[in-house]
């Protein structure tokens, strides 16, 4: 399968919908995601992000352009050459390598292309696919943050991984 990044576009909003419709990706927006429309708001505010300079969310898409899941950096500070990834699939789209493609793709285009130095991300530390997803894509852990997340009344542990742009591969 080939994969490949683009910016969201409005056609995408299947996919999004299809995304944020997993009980899990409900807290991983910023605004509910529960019909098409609310799907194309999604994308407006990733291209309002991208206009000024503040965050940058690509479309992972196959060799024919079906979007597949999200690669995004946000947080970014120039003063500090930071940012911070997050990425997500379509439920068909999991397991498939997807996310670890997007996120290494991500990396590069942020070293290369905004002169980024420093990509983090975290995860909680009940979700090995996320993890084995930043491991696949070059980010090394750094630490745990504990119980830094709450959701429905129960703490979770964090863990941290970095990638930098002198990190080999």
């Amino acid at each position: 399968m080939s994969l490949s990044l683009r910016p969201w576009r409005q056609e995408d909003a299947a996919a999004v919908l299809a995304a944020f419709s997993a009980p899990e990706m409900t807290r991983q927006a910023d605004e509910p995601v529960d019909s098409l429309d609310s799907a194309a708001s999604w994308i407006d505010r990733r291209t309002r992000d991208r206009a000024a300079d503040t965050a940058y969310a690509f479309a992972v898409t196959d060799e024919n352009g079906t979007a597949l899941g999200n690669a995004a950096v946000g947080a970014v500070n120039r003063t500090h050459s930071t940012g911070w990834v997050s990425y997500w699939t379509t439920p068909d789209a999991r397991g498939r390598g997807v996310a670890a493609h997007g996120c290494a793709a991500l990396a590069r285009w942020c070293f290369d292309e905004l002169g980024l130095f420093r990509l983090e991300l975290g995860h909680r530390t009940n979700n090995p696919a996320s993890c084995r997803v930043a491991r696949t894509a070059g980010f090394a852990v750094e630490g745990l943050q504990r119980q830094k997340l709450a959701y429905d009344g129960v703490r979770y542990d964090v863990e941290l991984h970095a990638r930098l742009a002198s990190d080999v591969g």
